[in-house]
């Protein structure tokens, strides 16, 4: 059957989704990230989710631009519409679509509501664990013989 995004959910401290108004300056969001040490906000328009905004549409849309990160909006630079995962996806499916797709970042979609958030760091966790504890199981199954 195979582990799941939920799975790694469930391993990961979760906390409140962090969310900027795409109204708001990106100079905001990225003093935002930098407090809450993430790489990434999702971005609301009248308290729905729409986009994501990441370090790397920054560095994109803003850096590169020589944008004003003062005077541009989330909007303007984030990424939409979003790639979502469900909480039943598994967790190799997950790791091929950010690898496919070359991102770092997924919501988690539970009936058309974003319910939760994964990173690329977040499911290699998971995986380093996973396999942690069967590493662990096949050296004692081994001892015991």
């Amino acid at each position: 059957m195979g582990d799941r995004v939920e799975d790694v959910l469930a391993e990961k401290q979760r906390g409140e989704l962090l969310t900027i108004d795409g109204g708001e300056m990106v100079i905001d969001a990225v003093r935002k990230m930098v407090d809450a040490n993430v790489g990434a906000l999702l971005v609301t328009e009248g308290g729905r989710i729409v986009g994501i905004l990441t370090e790397r549409d920054y560095l994109r849309r803003v850096a590169l631009e020589g944008r004003s990160s003062s005077s541009t909006e989330v909007r303007e630079i984030m990424t939409s519409p979003l790639i979502v995962v469900e909480p039943h996806t598994r967790v190799d499916e997950t790791m091929a679509l950010m690898t496919a797709r070359r991102i770092r970042h997924l919501p988690v979609n539970v009936g058309g509501e974003i319910t939760g958030l994964i990173s690329i760091g977040d499911v290699v966790k998971f995986q380093s664990k996973q396999q942690t504890f069967q590493l662990q199981y096949l050296n004692e199954y081994i001892s015991a013989r």
